[in-house]
């Protein structure tokens, strides 16, 4: 199993930090020794608990337009964008059990991206529209699609692995939201044949289908 871009550091600090605190406890007094014991153990299980959040496993991508994160479906509506105009948006929340390696919904060319500072409110809240974000604005085959990654209330980094320019294929990687957030994603409303998700369905990233395009 590999682990996420971005997320070594994470890994690396709470390892390093056990094992400092495993030889303090082996180098001193008994008393203290078995604090600095229960620490390095802490560590330990902290280490293993990033190993399993930060996995990035291999993906077989789906048909149509894929799912940009894992996670539960929590909204399915009709708005209106400044840029794209009337589009469906479907939200997706995602756990700290969830893989949080966020992907390409369908073959694109990032045309902007955007990191806006903000709050770090529940991610399931209606309030988290003034969260911490990253819009990611992409042309495709079917016009301008966005895709916005939102923090949450343990999140405090978003990662981007695109960059203004780059063509990507359907299911590629394009970032990482570290610990609970939410990811939205923005599709033209009149390019859509069938939505393909629900209220509550759990989906995966590049693997489930969310919508269908138009011929």
């Amino acid at each position: 199993m590999t682990v996420a871009r971005g997320s070594i550091s994470w890994i690396l600090t709470t390892f390093i930090l056990s094992c400092f605190f495993l030889i303090l406890s082996a180098s001193i007094t008994a008393n203290i020794s078995s604090a600095f014991l229960f620490i390095s153990f802490l560590l330990i299980l902290l280490t293993g608990f990033f190993i399993l959040f930060f996995r990035d496993p291999e993906r077989k991508i789906g048909k149509g337009i894929v799912a940009a994160a894992d996670g539960k479906i929590r909204e399915i509506s009709i708005i209106k964008d400044n840029e794209i105009g009337e589009c469906t948006k479907i939200s997706t929340f995602m756990n700290v059990y969830n893989v949080h390696v966020n992907r390409m919904p369908l073959d694109g060319t990032i045309k902007k991206i955007v990191h806006l500072s903000g709050a770090h409110l529940p991610a399931f809240k209606k309030e988290s529209e003034g969260n911490e974000r990253v819009i990611i604005t992409i042309n495709t085959e079917i016009g301008l699609v966005k895709i916005i990654q939102i923090a949450g209330t343990l999140a405090r980094r978003i990662v981007p692995y695109v960059k203004k320019e780059d063509k990507l294929k359907k299911g590629e990687k394009i970032g990482i939201i570290r610990l609970g957030s939410r990811v939205d994603i923005y599709i033209p409303s009149n390019r859509i044949k069938t939505i393909h998700v629900k209220m509550g369905d759990i989906i995966k990233a590049g693997v489930n289908t969310i919508a269908e395009i138009n011929d």
